[in-house]
């Protein structure tokens, strides 16, 4: 839980295009914008050793300071990344109220996994659903949601249903229906299968096909006799 927050300081700057934000990247600064609350959105560029700290250890809540002001409370809403490189590229912060509630993503982290059952045995374990959608007080936003998957067998599937809801958090997808991970055969096993049916499938539609052509031959020479 996000018990304290991390302030960020950052330089307001004004729109500007791609030009001018590949030039604040390479001197290794993030683009981004703060909006919401009752001020008006306002554009900024921040260190990205500093941003990358303050994200990672606050948790949910990072008091912002633009160009020395007041600090603001505010939650991150969006992280654009470099499809390759990884690193952050622009940022969107929300400024938020910290005595109402809220609703965003959280990462969910699943546990145990090379424990498992089903995993020693050579299955596939596949998380279906890596973050869960929830709704907080600011302040009472988990960084993360950890669940530990250490039984699964063959088989298995887990839904929201099983995962312990932290205090104060309230999940917002269906419980049931949603599906967090599954543990299916090997796939190798799998695969040997689905070509033996295909194989027998094929040796079925030739054998068909070599009794007709029989049959149509043995009607052909019928009717040569008569």
């Amino acid at each position: 839980m996000a018990s304290q927050t991390t302030q960020l300081d950052v330089k307001s700057r004004a729109a500007g295009g791609s030009r001018e934000a590949r030039r604040l990247r390479r001197g290794g600064r993030v683009p981004g914008v703060v909006y919401g609350g009752d001020g008006e959105a306002v554009g900024f560029d921040v260190d990205a050793r500093e941003l990358r700290i303050a994200l990672a250890g606050s948790g949910a809540v990072v008091d912002l300071t633009i160009d020395g002001g007041k600090p603001q409370p505010v939650v991150l809403k969006e992280a654009q990344r470099h499809p390759v490189h990884g690193e952050t590229t622009h940022v969107d912060l929300l400024r938020v109220n910290l005595k109402v509630a809220i609703q965003t993503a959280v990462p969910l982290e699943l546990g145990g996994v090379d424990d498992a059952p089903g995993v020693k045995e050579g299955g596939v374990l596949e998380q279906i659903t890596r973050e869960l959608n929830v709704e907080a007080l600011p302040t009472a936003i988990p960084e993360s949601i950890a669940h530990d998957v250490g039984e699964m067998a063959i088989g298995d599937t887990i839904t929201l249903e099983a995962i312990a809801t932290p205090d104060g958090v309230t999940f917002l997808d269906d419980p049931v229906e949603t599906i967090i991970a599954t543990l299916s055969p090997p796939r190798l096993q799998s695969e040997v299968e689905e070509e033996i049916e295909a194989e027998t499938e094929l040796v079925g539609e030739g054998e068909a096909d070599e009794d007709e052509a029989a049959e149509d031959g043995a009607s052909e020479d019928s009717s040569d006799e008569e």
